[in-house]
């Protein structure tokens, strides 16, 4: 069983931040200013960041995800079982390990980046033991590596989801969807249900019991999130398990109270696809037990365009609001090569998820990917090379063992990690928008309200927090062809210092600007974080 999270934290602390994030959405998304809003156009317009006002105040931003690929898998999501012992940390040489914990998982901060390690129980952590029911290593000291990455990183713990529950509880008695993709549940009875989340229960145990050092010592995991089914309504060749709707939330809603009961300070999440969306999402919000468990939704807006979040309402209301947030973005194989403006796609995706959708945390899906996998540069914000694994020209000079960032990938992240610190509290914008002439209120996908008929800019966006600290931050982003000047009323005095990030730019500095309202022109594909000293 986990003790109570180290960082002030718990389940119950993060339904209560809901809540208040619900009532601060009750307020004007743009604050009553003294000026009159200013008319935007293409070249720049005029923004107010109240830093001063506490009623600006929304949600806690706890910080972001990664997922960790600490086993094999054939390339381009071939089958499970290709025999191949490979993964992260395992395969990293002893200086490649310590910069990638320094440089990417910690995002070169000296205390923390990530917050939280997505694991994928049935694919990357599967070790089966003889009875078929639980896992367990596939080599020697999986979880033993794990659970040093996670302390020396900093990382607060894994959220614990399954690509397939082990073999035994499955109708073709594999991890795999098999021939036809569809592999179930061999038995939707409650004794068999109770009996698989008792095997879950004790899958957690093991990752826990055996993330100590020696017998005596204390734990180096601690399950911060759960989820039953990555997707459930997807069958695939690889580690998949297909649910109905029905079937879903009847087995959640026996398994969910076992993990409860044992791990208390866990947050459980659901769909891990389509959030309360859809007939999946309306049996459980029309079920008193599954809400009962239920303490955040998920989605799957896998390489989705950012206005997504600005035009869809994602946080539902009444009975069924809990936390929203992506817990899985990446581009995958039809979208074609990574191209410069994903980078921009992928910070406006994070942004938007927490301005318009008021989300707590973002997770995009690998750290790492092989360079075995022709889909490494769509998947991972760095690749490896596995040992024995041949040279590919797409990384040149990547030696056995060692990694490397994907810049298109990592600089769209980079920025959130470093400047962006677990518990962050973000700050309403004031945004510019046409005074157009039918006035009224437009209600927006969260449900607040503004004054006439209120449209956002697509390609240039902001967000502002302050850390934990108390230090302001402000990020903009402009996804254009062209230069756009942001003029920004901080209301706060003080130095701030610019740090550009853009598809193969790296944290430049761009200099100091002093004064309460700050002039940013920025140039096009960029993204510049504006940190207050």
């Amino acid at each position: 069983m986990t003790s109570s999270e180290p960082h002030g934290i718990s389940r119950r602390s993060v339904l209560r931040g809901a809540a208040i994030v619900g009532a601060a959405a009750s307020l004007p998304q743009i604050l009553t200013s003294p000026r009159a809003y200013a008319t935007d156009n293409d070249t720049g317009g005029s923004y107010t960041v109240a830093f001063d006002d506490n009623a600006a105040k929304r949600q806690t931003i706890l910080g972001l995800g990664f997922e960790i690929q600490s086993d094999s898998i054939g390339s381009n999501d071939g089958p499970t079982d290709d025999g191949l012992v490979s993964g992260v940390p395992l395969d990293l040489t002893s200086a490649a390990y310590t910069r990638f914990v320094n440089d990417m998982l910690k995002g070169g901060r000296s205390d923390r980046g990530f917050r939280y390690c997505r694991l994928a129980m049935g694919l990357y952590h599967r070790g089966v033991t003889a009875d078929g029911k639980r896992f367990q290593d596939r080599y020697p000291d999986q979880t033993k590596k794990l659970a040093k990455m996670v302390q020396d990183a900093g990382i607060e713990g894994l959220g614990v989801e399954y690509w397939s529950p082990a073999p035994h509880w499955k109708s073709n008695g594999q991890l795999g969807g098999g021939p036809n993709k569809n592999a179930t549940l061999a038995s939707f009875t409650a004794t068999e249900s109770a009996a698989m989340g008792d095997a879950m229960v004790a899958d957690l145990d093991y990752l826990v019991e055996n993330s100590k050092e020696t017998p005596s010592s204390p734990p180096r995991l601690k399950v911060i999130w759960w989820s039953l089914q990555n997707e459930p309504n997807q069958g695939a060749s690889y580690s998949s398990c297909k649910y109905t709707d029905e079937q879903y939330r009847d087995v959640f809603n026996i398994i969910a109270p076992k993990i409860r009961a044992n791990y208390p300070d866990t947050k459980i999440h659901a769909t891990s696809i389509s959030g309360w969306w859809n007939n999946r999402g309306a049996v459980l919000k029309n079920n008193a037990t599954s809400m009962q468990y239920i303490d955040a939704w998920t989605w799957h807006k896998i390489g989705a365009d950012s206005n997504t979040q600005i035009t869809e309402n994602y946080t539902g209301s009444g009975v069924d609001f809990r936390p929203v947030f992506n817990n899985e973005f990446e581009y995958l194989g039809g979208h074609g090569p990574v191209v410069d403006r994903d980078t921009l796609n992928t910070a406006q995706s994070i942004m938007n998820w927490m301005t318009f959708q008021n989300a707590p945390t973002w997770w995009w899906l690998h750290a790492l990917k092989p360079s075995t996998d022709s889909l490494s540069e769509n998947y991972g914000l760095g690749t490896w090379r596995p040992p024995g694994a041949p040279a590919d020209s797409r990384f040149p000079g990547l030696q056995p063992g060692d990694w490397t960032f994907n810049p298109r990938n990592w600089n769209a992240v980079a920025g959130f990690v470093r400047f962006m610190p677990w518990d962050s509290v973000r700050y309403n914008v004031e945004e510019p928008h046409p005074a157009e002439a039918n006035g009224g209120l437009k209600t927006h996908p969260n449900g607040t309200t503004t004054p006439g008929n209120v449209t956002y800019r697509p390609d240039q966006r902001i967000m502002a927090w302050k850390t934990p600290t108390g230090k302001p931050v402000l990020v903009v982003t402009n996804r254009g062809n062209a230069n756009y000047t942001f003029t920004v009323d901080t209301r706060t005095t003080g130095t701030f210092r610019g740090y550009r990030y853009g598809p193969s730019t790296t944290m430049d500095s761009i200099g100091a600007k002093t004064g309460t309202t700050l002039t940013l022109t920025v140039p096009p594909l960029s993204i510049e974080f504006w940190v207050h000293d």
